[in-house]
């Protein structure tokens, strides 16, 4: 090659090279101008429709309910700019919520509201919420039906278990011909991984006091011990008879029509030649089978005599907000909501943070105009540090001369019982999943997985404490040093429950032990003091400070001027990713629920390892 052709594919290398760049370069500029305009027109229509009313709902409207997720007492909290720009790219996969209040509000304003003529709704993409709401809102859709006299239809392509306790209570379920209804119980099923920690061999330390505190069981086991088994039989059981006479009570022919065993069921379902649908009709769980097409047909012509004008919930609240009149100032009922882990310091809300519900409580005890407080706790427990400093508060509230309710939504065990145990009065509901006063300490070390590798740990320390790591084996000294101290915290748990609910700490030791109780038993044993809904806690607490003309106030955390803009203008435009209830199943659902459980335990923080925390209670 000459110096000529040499010098000719240089030139030809550098002009590609900045060609290449220069694509680039202009992609670059290009997509930033374009996210740039966007969020330009995005700011200038939300600061248009936020300055509007909303277009008013027209009369002859059907409220359309699309329970679209898990139903919760509380959002879980998403950083008002990660949700936009995940929005805004399409890449918005959190699960969506919807708020239990939210439902039952409209369900109350719907029944006398005269633009609103009948309700359908919409269960395709309801995700497992917990017994306790589903009742919540099977009663509001009741009450809806004798107080309006408005029809209530419910249409699905398949009903999950937890789908169908709501669709019973419509005046008529729709199937596909084509459809199911997924009924088979509640069951606890987990892994164990005791003989895995020994393959790679890790070890684990485990300190716990409580014959049935069960959390660390998958770690000491490879099967559910039979004390374990035999308290789950119990609640399961208790709320299995629950979620049936809920059903029952709205559809009588479905009584003894349960079947729990497959040779009962096996047998009526070759009666149809496996035909999931017709089984389902010609044994009374639904009233008619029709395409989606007939299904809309039947709708206009039979039950809504035209097109129907459909509202959403989200539209419907907000219809209902807009249009709701200033508040003359008056006392209050302050509502702080307790939901998730407990764990040390502060937490977004989805989570407890001792100290992030410490500060809502307390902001509710410095508010003049709160004379009340009901504490609303949906809680498997967690940092045994964090629930004290809760509690510390709620007493401090009494201090004050406020009165405190504990109402019990789904699921308040352990350090979910342990915040609730000093207030006025507990209530729960007869599913609630409550109990499991025990506590535990647990840590893994790795030294003989890294001995297996070649790697060591060595060295000196002043005292025999020093140099405790993960790497290093524990001394038999430390374990006895921290089963004393997971010794002293039960006896600390069962001696605030014995003070707090009038008992000797041998009777509570007698039904503690980590062992876990339906609301209903919990009653009989007197760890709670009633039986009822969130409605009928509020009032309660209004009765204790002897109020007749109140508001409620949800106390929760201030979202700074321009997040809280984000968080309610945005949202409008923002598309919501849509889930079917089959994603909570077969292994998307086995995969979400290892990933919980890791994040739980790699997220607990308590500053002395001790917790109050019950793994087996997830919400039914």
């Amino acid at each position: 090659m000459d110096k000529t052709e040499l010098k000719t594919n240089k030139h030809w290398l550098r002009d590609l090279i900045k060609a290449c760049w220069n694509v680039i370069n202009f992609s670059r500029k290009f997509v930033l101008n374009f996210i740039f305009i966007v969020v330009v027109i995005l700011v200038f229509g939300a600061v248009m429709s936020s300055s509007a009313p909303p277009e008013p709902i027209a009369n002859n409207s059907v409220l359309k309910l699309n329970l679209n997720g898990e139903i919760v007492e509380e959002k879980t909290f998403v950083d008002p700019y990660q949700e936009f720009l995940s929005g805004a790219m399409g890449d918005n996969d959190e699960p969506p919520e919807v708020l239990l209040t939210d439902i039952l509000y409209a369900l109350k304003q719907a029944e006398s509201d005269e633009r609103i003529t009948a309700v359908i709704l919409n269960l395709h993409g309801l995700f497992n919420s917990g017994l306790s709401k589903l009742v919540e809102v099977g009663n509001a859709i009741e009450s809806f039906k004798q107080n309006s006299g408005k029809p209530v239809i419910v249409y699905g392509d398949y009903f999950s278990q937890a789908q169908y306790y709501v669709a019973a209570h419509a005046d008529t379920v729709v199937l596909h011909p084509m459809g199911a209804i997924g009924i088979d119980g509640f069951g606890r099923y987990g892994m164990y991984y005791k003989s895995a920690l020994e393959k790679l061999k890790i070890n684990a330390h485990i300190f716990r006091v409580g014959t049935y505190k069960s959390a660390v069981e998958p770690y000491m086991r490879d099967d559910m011990s039979e004390q374990a088994k035999q308290a789950n039989q119990q609640w399961l059981g208790e709320l299995w008879q629950e979620y049936k006479s809920g059903v029952v009570a709205q559809r009588a022919e479905l009584n003894g029509n349960f079947d729990e065993k497959i040779d009962d069921f096996l047998q009526k379902f070759k009666a149809v030649d496996g035909d999931f649908a017709q089984f389902a009709l010609n044994n009374h769980w639904v009233d008619e089978l029709m395409t989606p097409q007939d299904f809309d047909q039947y709708l206009k012509s039979e039950v809504l005599k035209g097109k129907p004008k459909y509202v959403s919930l989200n539209r419907y609240v907000g219809d209902l907000e807009f249009a709701a009149p200033e508040f003359i100032e008056q006392d209050k009922v302050g509502i702080v909501v307790a939901r998730g882990t407990i764990y040390n310091g502060k937490r977004a809300p989805g989570e407890i943070g001792g100290k992030s519900t410490a500060a809502l409580l307390k902001k509710a005890r410095e508010d003049d105009s709160i004379k009340a407080v009901v504490l609303r706790v949906d809680s498997p427990g967690g940092s045994a540090f964090a629930s004290e400093e809760i509690r510390n508060e709620i007493q401090a509230i009494q201090r004050a001369g406020k009165p405190v309710i504990a109402s019990m939504s789904s699921l308040a065990a352990s350090g979910g019982y342990w915040i609730s145990a000093s207030a006025d009065e507990i209530w729960a509901a007869p599913s609630t999943i409550t109990g499991s006063i025990g506590i535990f300490g647990m840590f893994m070390t790795f030294e003989d997985t890294l001995s297996h590798l070649g790697i060591h740990t060595d060295g000196v320390g002043t005292t025999q404490m020093a140099g405790m790591s993960v790497t290093r084996e524990l001394k038999p000294g430390m374990k006895d040093v921290i089963q004393t101290a997971i010794e002293n915290g039960y006896d600390q748990f069962i001696g605030l429950v014995a003070d707090e609910r009038n008992m000797s700490k041998q009777a509570v030791d007698e039904i503690a032990q980590g062992r876990v109780w339906s609301g209903k038993t919990a009653k009989e044993l007197g760890l709670v003091d009633n039986l009822g809904s969130f409605a009928e806690a509020i009032e309660a607490a209004a009765a204790k400070a002897e109020l007749v003309d109140y508001e409620l106030q949800v106390i929760k955390k201030t979202l700074s001027p321009f997040e809280q803009f984000i968080n309610d203008s945005f949202k409008t435009y923002l598309p919501k990713p849509s889930y079917s209830s089959q994603q909570s199943q077969g292994l998307f659902a086995i995969l979400n629920n290892i990933a919980k459980d890791l994040d739980a335990w790699t997220q607990f923080n308590d500053p002395f390892g001790m917790y109050v925390y019950c793994l087996e209670c997830k919400s039914l």
